[in-house]
């Protein structure tokens, strides 16, 4: 059975940093994509940054240069470190993972944990 779990969320002033992680059990397979999506009530949801098992980044372009995705195999952890935060981060964070990183872009992957609260106030 496949779990993953967030934490690290919570409430920042604009500018602030966070940093997201990820903790996973079961049976994933070795070689799916791993991410995170966000869903916030005014933009619905919405792509952030998912990580292959390669190494490769994707980032939504609203995020890129202020987010970093990583992942600590040993520890079976997941981060997104988050810095340069805008209210318009605001939403639940979601960890996920799925055999395509289309599925994690589009909000719907196989497998994803219960969310973490991001709030950033100007």
């Amino acid at each position: 059975q496949v779990q993953l779990m967030e934490s690290g969320g919570g409430s920042v002033q604009a500018g602030g940093s966070l940093k997201l992680s990820c903790f996973y059990s079961g049976d994933i397979p070795d070689w799916y994509f791993m991410g995170w999506f966000r869903q916030s009530p005014g933009k619905g949801c919405e792509e952030v940054a998912t990580l292959s098992h390669y190494g490769d980044k994707d980032y939504h372009f609203s995020v890129r240069g202020r987010f970093t995705i990583s992942r600590d195999s040993a520890a079976n952890t997941l981060f997104l470190q988050m810095s340069s935060l805008t209210p318009d981060d605001t939403g639940m964070y979601y960890c996920a993972t799925d055999a395509y990183s289309y599925n994690i872009d589009g909000c719907n992957p196989e497998y994803r944990g219960q969310g973490t609260q991001i709030t950033v106030s100007s």
